[in-house]
């Protein structure tokens, strides 16, 4: 049977889309390309119709993790009143639901270490998508000019990065809930 061209355009995005919440969730080692093609019901042959290498779905599923992640970040923002966008990302970043539901959050809070220790080829892809992300959220941070969009912008993430992470190791809810309110309110009250 013969499938229309858009079909293979439609498994590769729901491989990436698969692939990105088990690597979110499992790390970076965690997702083997077998269980990645499992949970879009495909073998483990037909991968390599789709990429060259492991490391081109890595790196093809942690940008998807950035645009994610950016594409709830920025709604959260555009619901905001005007001069608060910022503010609407940081509560939806240190939500409780974004610490809870690692597969579907940044994966800067997932994955930090290990993306820090990946080789040396799989730093430039790493390093475009975190440039990409960044460059989304920047206009909605605060500040005047883009210098000072920029400093606040890895303030924030910073912060909201760790923040999460930290929580996210605490087994007890009422822990992690003081982690994301502490760090939610020092950034509100810093900017």
């Amino acid at each position: 049977m013969r499938y229309q061209p858009e079909h293979k355009l439609e498994v590769h995005r729901k491989i990436l889309k698969d692939a990105s919440r088990r690597v979110r969730a499992e790390g970076i080692t965690g997702a083997a390309v077998s269980s990645v093609m499992r949970d879009s019901g495909l073998t483990h042959g037909g991968f390599y119709k789709h990429f060259g290498s492991k490391d081109e779905l890595l790196a093809q599923s942690l940008s998807e993790a950035f645009e994610e992640i950016a594409d709830q970040l920025t709604q959260a923002a555009e619901k905001s009143p005007p001069g608060t966008a910022w503010k609407a990302i940081v509560k939806a970043y240190l939500s409780p639901e974004h610490c809870d539901h690692t597969e579907c959050g940044c994966p800067l809070a997932a994955l930090a270490p290990e993306l820090a220790r990946a080789d040396h080829a799989m730093k430039a892809p790493i390093r475009g998508a975190l440039i990409k992300y960044k460059n989304r959220m920047l206009p909605l941070m605060p500040g005047r000019r883009n210098a000072d969009k920029e400093r606040a912008f890895f303030a924030i993430f910073s912060t909201m990065i760790g923040a999460v992470a930290i929580a996210r190791i605490l087994p007890d809810r009422a822990a992690r809930a003081r982690v994301l309110a502490s760090a939610r309110d020092f950034l509100l009250s810093s900017f």
